[in-house]
């Protein structure tokens, strides 16, 4: 087994909630050693968003913050805020999403932190950015409304709808890894760190990739249209017998293989049908023909029969059968986690990059609040010099 990719790099993570922690349970994931930085007595908010609840408090948490150590710190206390300044000069990683300035009150902003530390990575995660959206609190929720997202979610004649995960959040967090890596690289062969600046509103239109340039590019607003795609058809879910199925046919060479495998190979040479552009102009003609032979057997008897011709095609699952099917194809969707004692502590799902050569992955138990406390502060008393650590 090689060394772990990350292996030797400090995180002091100061975030909370959703995007800052997937970032460093990222970062950890891939050998990094991530302190948490919680508050003193109550922690990280999700502890107790429940129901579920786990021995740590809430599953929320234990999503995001797997293979972390634990400190509590009161960062209005002077004696604590100075434990946190040590952190970060012996840190190669600073994560934070306090709202904008928050930090540099606690004398543990960029500015300061690199004339101790050169060589400090300090990324920084707000809602809606630094300057006139600092005051604007950075909800998941809230940023999915005004960014957009949910104006292109729900069905055509209902009214805007979430995604079912928060997913700009995620988004995020997937944002603030790649620029904390990308800078580590950097670092390599310059020496200094930098400053790294994510905000949710940005990482959500990052994402809204052709919705956003279907605007940008030919202004064309994109509304709302269900499990239909815009520029492509049949690209929907489709009643069967007993529910729906998922039918992707990307090309025309795949809608003549659908409509052959439903009986009915004219509709690849139908005028209204044999080009996409056509496809998605008659759309509501092709659904009812299509619904209309499908209704006569279930979701799964058309997943196989599609499968096997070649069309993208499955039903709606639940999460446990997603995950049954990820193992049923030797992904190894989880890993079996273990507490601070050794003890069994259920499973994850594991971070989705496979790695060769292999290294060996941790497969720590979320941390319980404060439970590395003492061990931390022991090992910051033994820290090099600020000067040291930013003339290295």
């Amino acid at each position: 087994m090689s060394r772990p990719p990350l292996d030797g790099v400090v995180v002091a993570d100061f975030s909370r909630v959703l995007a800052g922690p997937l970032a460093t349970m990222t970062l950890a994931d891939l050998g990094a050693r991530v302190i948490k930085v919680e508050r003193a007595g109550s922690g990280d908010d999700t502890r107790r968003w429940t129901p579920p609840a786990s021995p740590r408090g809430g599953t929320y948490f234990d999503s995001v913050n797997r293979n972390k150590e634990s400190i509590e710190l009161d960062l209005s206390d002077d004696g604590d805020r100075s434990v946190a300044a040590s952190l970060v000069d012996r840190a190669d990683v600073v994560v934070e999403n306090f709202r904008s300035g928050t930090m540099e009150r606690l004398g543990l902003g960029y500015d300061e932190v690199r004339s101790r530390n050169l060589r400090v990575v300090y990324a920084s995660i707000t809602g809606f950015g630094p300057a006139e959206g600092a005051a604007l609190p950075g909800y998941d929720f809230v940023v999915q409304a005004l960014g957009g997202l949910m104006s292109v979610t729900g069905d055509a004649d209902g009214e805007g709808m979430k995604a079912g995960v928060a997913l700009v959040d995620v988004l995020t967090g997937k944002d603030v890894a790649i620029g904390v890596l990308a800078a580590l690289a950097s670092r390599a062969a310059t020496g200094e760190g930098a400053r790294i600046e994510v905000n949710l509103l940005s990482s959500l239109q990052g994402a809204l990739a052709n919705q956003a340039q279907a605007w940008l590019g030919a202004g064309s607003l994109p509304g709302r249209l269900g499990n239909i795609h815009p520029s492509i058809a049949p690209y929907q879910t489709l009643r069967c017998s007993d529910g729906a199925i998922a039918v992707a046919c990307g090309n025309d060479g795949q809608f003549a293989r659908l409509a052959a495998t439903i009986g009915m190979p004219e509709l690849a040479s139908d005028e209204r049908f044999a080009t996409n552009p056509v496809r998605v102009a008659n759309r509501a003609a092709l659904e009812v023909i299509l619904e209309s032979t499908l209704a006569d057997q279930p979701a799964s008897h058309w997943e196989q029969l599609f499968t096997a011709a070649g069309v993208p095609a499955g039903h709606v699952a639940t999460i446990a059968e997603g995950i049954d099917l990820a193992e049923s194809l030797g992904l190894s969707p989880t890993i079996e986690l273990r507490d601070s004692d050794g003890v069994p502590a259920g499973r994850q799902i594991r971070h989705p990059i496979s790695w060769t050569p292999l290294f060996r992955a941790r497969a720590d138990a979320p941390p319980h609040l404060g439970q590395d406390s003492t061990r931390i502060r022991r090992w910051l008393d033994e820290r090099p010099t600020p000067i040291e650590k930013g003339s290295s």
